[in-house]
């Protein structure tokens, strides 16, 4: 049976958390002479250090109780105290299936956690058999897996995911930044009977909210309140719990531009298929297209000439861009300039 304190350090157990103005009092009326705030101005008072209205109306969009519910700084400051809390700097192991997001190698770097890098089957599936071998070792902690994965775009496989809850004593992410341009299912729903899994999400993405820095996780009440233990008292602005609030309570604005980015998608991707640079297009369950070039390096430099920006992942996988989806006008320039190229190309090699 899953114990969540044998996986814990130590010190954090026995740490007193900082306590705030705000979790001494915790009334919206009165007058304020306890935080040493400016009286003075429009955001001159701290914000609430557990953001209770947005978890509220989070919780009524994503189905989750507000008691399940951990915001932070961005998905990136989430992924550093699930570091903080689990693993010993310099004794304890952290798992990623590579290629995957970068910011979980990073943050092992920074907490100085050894990080075991298992890498994808050609499908970009996970190769189940290594993974299976590396959940013997004791010191490994916690197991990241980004799906949609970013760079490749696709969704993994449930089934081994399900294994992998079922068979580690240890902390399983779930990152689903992309989840809402994907049809598969939110692992968000599971989080009471995997007492062992951490779901992350963000507004980043589908809600156009990357400047906010606004992530979500979502995980049983013991592992949200170590989260909360260890978190910076004041860790999301009111502008940001403000500004999440009003895009959530206009959500249809939002679906009505995810179905177009979709549309999109789906229309770039019939487009790119014609163009001779294009070697290979991956399946897609995020708002971006991994594609596979005949040189990405030259192809992305002359792209940049453009003032056209993608991203170049010709060092994780050979000859691959990376492409999000843009506005209809901005992608129909992409098209067009990647056929240009295409076109000189072949003019020089006749």
């Amino acid at each position: 049976m899953f114990d969540l304190t044998k996986i814990v350090r130590d010190n954090i157990k026995a740490l007193t958390p900082y306590s705030s103005a705000r979790d001494e009092f915790k009334g919206m009326e009165g007058v304020f002479l306890d935080a040493n705030e400016n009286p003075f101005g429009k955001y001159n008072r701290y914000p609430d250090p557990y953001q209770r209205e947005l978890k509220r109306v989070i919780s009524g969009l994503k189905k989750v109780e507000e008691e399940n519910i951990f915001l932070g700084n961005g998905s990136d400051e989430i992924i550093d105290l699930l570091f903080t809390v689990f693993c010993n700097p310099g004794k304890d192991v952290a798992l990623t299936l590579s290629p995957t997001y970068g910011m979980y190698e990073v943050s092992a770097g920074i907490n100085d956690v050894e990080l075991v890098s298992i890498p994808l089957k050609y499908n970009f599936q996970m190769d189940l058999k290594k993974v299976k071998s590396a959940l013997g070792n004791t010191r490994l902690k916690l197991i990241f897996i980004c799906s949609p994965n970013n760079p490749t775009g696709n969704s993994m496989d449930e089934s081994n995911i399900d294994f992998i809850l079922n068979n580690f004593n240890g902390i399983v992410v779930i990152d689903e930044a992309y989840i809402d341009f994907s049809p598969q299912r939110s692992w968000s729903a599971l989080i009471r009977k995997y007492p062992n899994l951490v779901v992350m999400q963000t507004l980043s993405k589908a809600w156009g909210l990357a400047g906010a820095r606004l992530g979500m996780a979502f995980a049983n009440c013991e592992i949200i309140a170590y989260l909360n233990k260890v978190k910076p008292p004041y860790n999301v602005s009111a502008l940001n719990q403000e500004i999440a609030v009003e895009c959530i309570q206009h959500k249809e604005d939002i679906e009505d531009k995810v179905k177009l980015i979709l549309t999109e998608r789906t229309k770039i991707e019939k487009q790119l298929a014609e163009i001779n640079l294009v070697e290979k297009i991956y399946h897609s369950d995020a708002n971006f297209l991994l594609v596979k070039v005949t040189d990405a390096d030259k192809i992305y430099d002359e792209l940049i000439e453009k003032n056209l920006v993608v991203r170049n992942r010709n060092n994780v996988i050979v000859n691959c861009l990376r492409i999000t989806i843009g506005t209809p006008e901005e992608n129909e320039r992409l098209i067009s300039e990647l056929n240009k190229i295409a076109h000189a190309k072949s003019i020089i090699y006749r």
